[in-house]
């Protein structure tokens, strides 16, 4: 899944910066609750030795969600600043502590996040999707 987030930057699209002019990729509620269900996936797959990144699953949601900003008429520059705005990569982080806790798991803590990582999957959650059980 790190890879998977290193693409997306090399690609322009993680976590960010409001765009210059009326639109921000941060007022997009739907893009960024797909990516911080990729940065969930993201902190069990670090954490949890026996829980991997489905790879294409996630390169494909990478796609759709670069795809879908352009479509709104986000530029690649916008979509760049949003990728590297430290104070939005702290709020996203900050969101997906939150979900894990919400979940009886804590972050930074291998074996509560299997038990998170196995229940997505189980569940076929969105996050689940993006996971897979060794």
């Amino acid at each position: 899944m790190q890879a998977i987030l290193a693409g997306m930057m090399g690609l322009g699209l993680v976590i960010g910066v409001p765009a210059a002019g009326a639109a921000s990729l941060s007022q997009e509620a739907d893009i960024n609750q797909r990516l911080l269900e990729m940065s969930v996936a993201d902190e069990i797959r670090k954490r949890c030795d026996t829980i991997s990144a489905r790879m294409f699953a996630g390169l494909r949601l990478m796609h759709e969600l670069k795809t879908e900003a352009v479509a709104r008429g986000y530029t690649e520059a916008e979509i760049e600043a949003y990728v590297t705005d430290k104070e939005e990569k702290r709020k996203m982080r900050a969101r997906a502590d939150a979900y894990i806790r919400a979940h009886g798991a804590a972050p930074n803590d291998g074996p509560s996040l299997c038990v998170l990582g196995r229940d997505e999957i189980a569940k076929q959650s969105p996050i689940g999707a993006l996971l897979k059980a060794r």
